[in-house]
């Protein structure tokens, strides 16, 4: 919600095509890769060596993967800094890959889906009642979540 009260166009154009629309699953995908709800996946260890820019990643060693910068990654995304909801494909790390796929993905894909839409029609009114760079973030890790989502009527 709150990349789409950042963006009005783009959550004017997801509220004129309502709920069942291919924009809203597109618009889903968007949104996850956009602003990925993991922002860091938990610490891997290599199974194999591994060269990366110059450098190698050797057989036991732990990384961090950067989810939200994958994301964004401009030789993946073209244009990866701009919302677009239309966005296909949107080919997202948001639930990671392969073994460590989220077994949640369909049920908040869905959740997505129908919160969006719905919650643009009865939110059609409101503003962030702060800035964007001010709102309080929840404190961790692996997840990503405002702590709250202060609004105001226009």
């Amino acid at each position: 919600m709150l990349a789409l009260l950042r963006h009005p166009t783009e959550a004017a154009r997801l509220a004129a095509q309502g709920a069942g629309s291919r924009l809203v699953t597109t618009a889903v995908e968007e949104l996850l890769r956009y602003d990925s709800p993991v922002r860091d996946a938990t610490f891997r260890c290599a199974a194999a060596p591994i060269g990366l820019h110059g450098r190698t990643i050797g057989t036991g060693d732990i990384v961090s993967l950067l989810i939200g910068s994958a994301n964004r990654d401009e030789e993946r995304f073209r244009d990866a800094d701009l919302l677009d909801l239309g966005r296909t494909p949107s080919d997202h790390l948001a639930f990671g890959y392969g073994p460590h796929f989220c077994i949640g993905a369909a049920l908040a894909r869905l959740e997505g889906a129908v919160a969006f839409p719905l919650l643009l029609k009865r939110l059609a009114t409101v503003e962030l009642a702060k800035p964007a760079d001010e709102l309080p973030w929840r404190p961790a890790r692996v997840m990503r979540g405002l702590a709250a989502l202060p609004l105001v009527r226009r």
